[in-house]
């Protein structure tokens, strides 16, 4: 029986559940004919149901519209939007495609899905992936609630879904999936993890990733997802595998067991572009329902602009994307119950419509302002892949930064290169020379060693050069600006010289992230040393590469413990969190107000370009005790004068990465005393020594 069709409303965008029945509204402005598709099953090759919608009843304005009773949640469906061809001035209508919603909340494929078969012309239902109607308010949140954590009160683990549990050694349940996380919450939590930041969960095209590992035959998966498709909706491929199973629920089960265990969840969310790729890409969603709204493009409008180096760019200061990205943005905190976004490739989202930087870009600025988003973080990837850099001048009053420069400058002056010291003095205090306006916390400068882009903190230790054969592209991709050194030998050694420096190495750089100033982030493995085997850029490695072996918790027990205890440190230590950006600036009486640098001799750090060592004392701070660090980067032992200890107190050694563990990070109360007035560190070391 075909169902009955009433005219529905414009708004809201999307497929809504209303009573007995479900309202269908899709923006297209120059679409001449919509239908509306109802499907049985993904794979069918018709739908059950054509609905055409009529202009005259189903129409206002840009907005097509239909109510259509007697359907459910869990009905698939789908678009086909008819309308002119016409590349050269932007149109790109293809009738014979099964569109996507952009608003829809769930996304239903298997093994029919082709990304080929959305190329050309042909008919592709079968092929396509389908919407599938969801209700959310069908969900039992047990009263949880984003949990609002300051910046300063926040450790950063960056952690990819499938990569967290999908290897064997993990013994979850359902491996790769939200479900894996959540068996695997405890593990965070000993960790001492306050966010988990979730490369991209937006439904994405599995299938983006074309070419094959030239070295053993095997086809590349889109591994990353930073191709997205569907912007609402989690990713299928991350649920546990049940053919009608909808990954909304699993994920939001993720979500309530992460805020009681204390963790927020930060979405990698991406705005910048979609998988429909360049002209020659599939017509998914956006291209076959008004080409000219959704993307940039070129003077010659069959040409996409392309400022996120994947074929083709959002505009996204178009008030219909604006829309879109606001109500995606809503919809992830208020239905799904997410603490925030780091934003990939956030500059482009300062373009106008042709590509130019605006000086007050709207999308931006209503991201800050919205009273809904208004207690979520928000992180910009202040940067894009033309080459725009706003790294220390990005937009606001509340958006935070990864701080690139902060990677570079630290990997730097560890590693031992020359010409260093003054920027890796800023970086250690929040990077008070990038961030200049007035009444800017430091904790907006997110931090970071190594993120998922990159080399993970074994393979910067461990290889000179980037080893990416296996991605198929002649190991022309990835950076070249590692700033690594491999101690002595290329990749992996049983030399105990060299992995005894290697890991005193990877010591020193956490040691360091925890005594900055700002916002720390680590890599999901990297406190276990999870090697890429010198691949720094697994974007398509869908393999024990870029799995977490769990296997190396208990072979790498020392540094895992070395790291559980610099976030404990930094945490405890207010002075490690200042709201404010900690000086040399004088206090009233002439001193030093908390902060005094240092070298080998007291108050005389030697800020020249072969300077290789550095230390400061964080005195007076109000509900801390003094902190002294000393960073020896040089390739000798060196001695450093100690200033001496507030009075009734004595320095003790909290941290020295050359000592073996346990003895390089005490248990708290449990630390030696130190004589003064010297302390020798061993070369390439950081120590640090607390008053009590």
């Amino acid at each position: 029986m075909a169902p009955e069709v009433l005219p529905g409303r414009a708004y809201p965008l999307g497929a809504t559940v209303q009573g007995d029945g479900v309202n269908f509204s899709l923006f297209t402005k120059n679409g001449t004919a919509v239908e509306l598709l109802l499907f049985d099953h993904y794979d069918d090759p018709q739908p059950a149901h054509v609905i055409p919608l009529d202009p005259q009843h189903n129409k206002t304005f840009y907005y097509w519209h239909a109510l259509v009773r007697g359907i459910q949640p869990g009905q698939l469906y789908g678009y086909r939007v008819a309308g002119p061809y016409q590349p050269e001035v932007g149109h790109r209508f293809n009738y014979a495609k099964v569109l996507l919603d952009p608003y829809a909340r769930c996304v239903m494929y298997g093994d029919n899905w082709s990304r080929r078969e959305a190329r050309g012309f042909n008919v592709n239902c079968a092929s396509a992936m389908k919407a599938k109607v969801v209700d959310t308010s069908d969900f039992d949140w047990e009263g949880d609630q984003p949990l609002g954590l300051a910046f300063s009160d926040t450790i950063i683990y960056e952690m990819h879904v499938r990569g967290f549990t999908q290897h064997p050694t993990s013994r979850v349940r359902c491996p790769g999936t939200f479900a894996g996380v959540t068996e695997r919450i405890p593990y965070l939590q000993e960790l001492g993890v306050r966010a988990v930041e979730l490369l991209p969960v937006q439904q994405y095209d599995p299938q983006g990733v074309v070419q094959k590992n030239p070295l053993t035959g095997e086809r590349l998966f889109n591994y990353w997802g930073y191709d997205p498709v569907g912007l609402f909706a989690p990713h299928q491929g991350y649920s546990c595998p049940t053919e009608y199973r909808c990954a909304v629920d699993e994920f939001r089960e993720m979500v309530k067991a992460l805020h009681r265990a204390g963790i927020e969840v930060i979405l990698d969310v991406v705005f910048n572009h979609t998988a429909e790729a360049g002209a020659d890409g599939p017509t998914i969603s956006f291209r076959g329902l008004e080409n000219r709204a959704y993307y940039m493009l070129e003077q010659d409008q069959s040409v996409y602009s392309n400022y996120s180096g994947t074929g083709n760019t959002l505009k996204c200061n178009h008030a219909i994307v604006r829309r879109l990205i606001l109500d995606c943005l809503r919809y992830w905190v208020q239905e799904m119950h997410v603490d925030g976004f780091r934003f990939d490739l956030a500059a482009i989202l300062s373009r106008d419509e042709y590509g130019r930087p605006m000086r007050n870009p709207p999308i931006l600025w209503s991201i800050e302002s919205d009273p809904v988003l208004a207690k979520t973080k928000i992180i910009a990837e202040a940067w894009d892949a033309a080459g725009l850099y706003q790294v220390g001048s990005f937009i606001g009053d509340r958006w935070a930064e990864w701080n690139g420069r902060y990677r570079d400058d630290v990997r730097r002056f560890i590693k031992g290169d020359s010409g260093v010291v003054r920027p890796f003095a800023a970086r250690l205090m929040g990077s008070p020379d990038l961030y200049t306006d007035p009444g800017r916390q430091p904790h907006r400068s997110i931090n970071f060693v190594t993120c998922h882009d990159g080399f993970t903190l074994n393979d910067l230790v461990s290889y000179n050069e980037k080893h990416n054969p296996a991605n198929g592209e002649d190991n022309r991709d990835g950076t070249d600006a590692n700033y690594s050194w491999n101690c002595g030998v290329e990749g992996e050694t049983d030399d105990a010289e060299i992995e005894r420096l290697r890991l005193r190495q990877i010591k020193n750089l956490i040691a360091v992230l925890f005594l900055s100033q700002g916002t720390p982030m680590i890599q999901m493995g990297d406190e276990v040393r999870r090697t890429q085997l010198g691949n720094n850029n697994a974007y398509c490695q869908d393999n024990e590469i870029s799995w977490f072996d769990w296997g190396l918790a208990e072979k790498n027990a020392g540094l895992l413990r070395f790291v559980r205890g610099m976030i404990r440190f930094h945490l405890a230590h207010p002075s490690l969190n200042a709201k404010i950006f900690v000086s040399e600036q004088r206090k009233p009486d002439g001193n030093p107000r908390y902060l005094t640098w240092h070298g080998v001799r007291l108050r005389q750090p030697d800020w020249s370009d072969n300077s290789h060592s550095l230390a400061f004392t964080l005195h007076d701070y109000p509900g801390d005790v003094d902190l002294h660090a000393i960073i020896n980067a040089h390739w000798e032992p060196l001695d450093f004068e100690l200033p001496p200890p507030p009075a009734g107190t004595t320095w003790r050694q909290a941290v020295d990465t050359a000592l073996d563990s346990p003895a390089d990070l005490p248990d708290a109360g449990c630390e030696p005393g130190v004589k003064v007035p010297r302390y020798q560190a061993a070369p390439r070391s950081v120590v640090v020594l607390i008053a009590r």
